[in-house]
């Protein structure tokens, strides 16, 4: 089995630290991706670490990670309540799926309670802000392992 991780972010995540600080934090994208590199580097894994504001980028990304990548780590932003798409592509994909949200999505909007990506995850973690990423890789690492 291989061992890389995409790490895919969806639509504003490239704002981050600039967007609404006091709910995301002033932690760039680029300090989550140093982050989840040296991450899975420790663990022996390799990262590809993407971001788009395309919903069919986000979907072709899932399709290549068919077959690349052991696990998708997917923060989709806004597409996580709206995109069935996103759900379809990621029930084609066979590794492990772990939902990622920097805000505790629970605990805002309605609308922001309902997830499509949940229905595939394999795990979620909302609220832990950017150290959620490093957690779904600790889990990733975990699973991976066991897999092997």
């Amino acid at each position: 089995m291989t061992s890389t991780i995409y790490v895919l972010n969806g639509p504003n995540l490239n704002l981050l630290g600039k967007r609404q600080p006091e709910i995301y934090g002033r932690e760039t994208l680029a300090d989550v991706e140093i982050a989840c590199l040296s991450q899975a580097e420790s663990y022996g894994l390799q990262v590809r670490f993407l971001q788009s504001n395309a919903e069919h980028q986000l979907i072709d990304w899932i399709h290549e990670a068919r077959d690349e990548a052991a696990a998708i780590i997917i923060n989709p932003g806004a597409f996580t309540h709206t995109s069935i798409a996103i759900l379809d592509a990621l029930n084609a994909f066979e590794g492990q799926v772990i939902e990622v949200h920097i805000s505790n999505v629970h605990k805002r909007e309605e609308f922001r309670r309902h997830s499509y990506v949940s229905l595939r995850a394999d795990g979620v973690i909302a609220g832990c802000g950017t150290q959620g990423y490093l957690l779904a890789i600790d889990r990733v690492a975990k699973l991976v392992t066991a897999a092997n």
